[in-house]
């Protein structure tokens, strides 16, 4: 389960990266200097983020809240640091990465992955919750049994 919630928060990462860009005709990338695989890097580290807590946290979904928190931190915390390595590798400067880094990770784009990060977990857990107390998924009528 965790694998389909990290592809449902990669659909929201760049469905909401498209809006938001659309609505404030800002690149999510903003310095060109950064080069092109600075922001590819930036969402996949968040996604592996989210995948390795939804992997361990979906063992014990009874801890939704922490569970939702802990994906939302560890998301952002992935991005930030991938942000400010991928700048200091594309420039050679350390000071700027660190400002370029801590800049992402306070703008609109930045805070968009913990946001999809934590709804994501949040009905990650509540599924695997939902699971582990004995309820089953929907069926299709085809699947039904004639007896029901």
């Amino acid at each position: 389960m965790a694998g389909f919630a990290t592809a449902l928060y990669l659909a929201l990462v760049v469905a909401a990266y498209g809006f938001v860009s659309l609505l404030t005709d800002a690149e999510v990338i903003s310095r060109e200097d950064a080069g092109r695989l600075v922001g590819p890097a930036i969402v996949g580290a968040s996604a592996l983020a989210v995948l390795l807590h939804l992997g361990r946290a979906l063992r014990r979904p009874e801890r939704v809240l922490a569970g939702t928190l802990l994906a939302a931190v560890w998301a952002w915390v992935a991005a930030v640091v991938v942000a400010v390595v991928g700048y200091a590798i594309a420039t050679g400067t350390v000071l700027a990465s660190l400002i370029f880094g801590l800049g992402f990770g306070g703008g609109w784009f930045g805070l968009l992955l913990p946001a999809c990060a934590a709804l994501v977990a949040w009905l990650a857990l509540l599924v695997a919750r939902a699971q582990s107390g004995g309820v089953e998924r929907p069926r299709w009528p085809w699947e039904r049994d004639d007896e029901e």
